[in-house]
Formats: C-alpha cells, sequence, structure tokens
C-alpha cells in the first residue's frame, strides 16, 4: 500500500457527521420497512383467524340443527314407525358429520394464524442486527 491509496479528508471521503447522518437515515429506513412488513405479516393472520372463527361458527350452526334433528328424532320415535326415524337418524348423522368437517377445518385455520406473532419481520430485524453488529467489528479492526 503507497502513500497515494491512502484516503485523504476531502478527497472523496466523507467526514464522519455525514456518515452518522447516513447511517441514521438508514436506520429510520430499515425500522419503517420492518414495521411495515409486521403489519403486513399480522393482516395475513387476521384474515386466517377470521376464516378459521367463521368456520367455527358454521359448525356451531350445523350441530344447532343437528341437535333440532336429534328432538325431532325422539318425538318420531314416540309416534311413528320404524322407516321415518330410521331416515331422522342418518339425516342426524349426516349434519353431525358436517359439523365435525366444519370444526376441524376452523381449528386448523386457527392453529395457523397463531401465535400473532410477526415472525417474519422479527426474523428481518435479527438478520439487521447481527449484520450491524459484523459491520461494526469489522470497521474497528
Amino acid at each position: 500500500m503507497t502513500t497515494s491509496d491512502i484516503p485523504r479528508p476531502g478527497a472523496g471521503s466523507s467526514s464522519t457527521a455525514e456518515l452518522v447522518s447516513q447511517a441514521a437515515a438508514q436506520i429510520s429506513t430499515l425500522v419503517r420497512d420492518e414495521l411495515a412488513l409486521a403489519k403486513a405479516e399480522l393482516a395475513e393472520k387476521g384474515k386466517r383467524a377470521g376464516v378459521g372463527g367463521g368456520l367455527f361458527g358454521g359448525a356451531a350452526v350445523l350441530a344447532w340443527f343437528g341437535i333440532g334433528l336429534f328432538l325431532a328424532l325422539a318425538v318420531t320415535l314416540l309416534d311413528l314407525a320404524w322407516p321415518l326415524w330410521l331416515a331422522i337418524l342418518v339425516v342426524m348423522v349426516v349434519v353431525f358429520a358436517a359439523a365435525g368437517v366444519a370444526a376441524l377445518l376452523g381449528k386448523k385455520e386457527l392453529a395457523k394464524a397463531a401465535p400473532p406473532v410477526p415472525e417474519q419481520a422479527i426474523a428481518g430485524v435479527e438478520s439487521d442486527i447481527e449484520t450491524l453488529k459484523s459491520a461494526t467489528y469489522r470497521g474497528r479492526h
């Protein structure tokens, strides 16, 4: 390395104040971008929670109809002959099966939404911190 390779003040190099100002601006942009990512990630998880809750609501409605059919079955058993109650029993089993499927699908959607933590944003921030640490370490040595 010759003396002509050493950067001189004012010859294309930045002052410490300028470098600190640039770093602050870059960090500000980085924080804004990470917050935008966290917001988008939480919105997506909120949508999944809404779908899961809707499916659970649907399961509750189907179960309510199943209870009504069960009561109709009880009345039919007391009043009518075998073929009618058997038909109601079959319909009731189908309705409860549909309620079970909807409940399982709702549980699956809610599991995808949990925990409501912006995991990608957190990973990005951790990566940024590690990059800053390594850049600081290289700058010192």
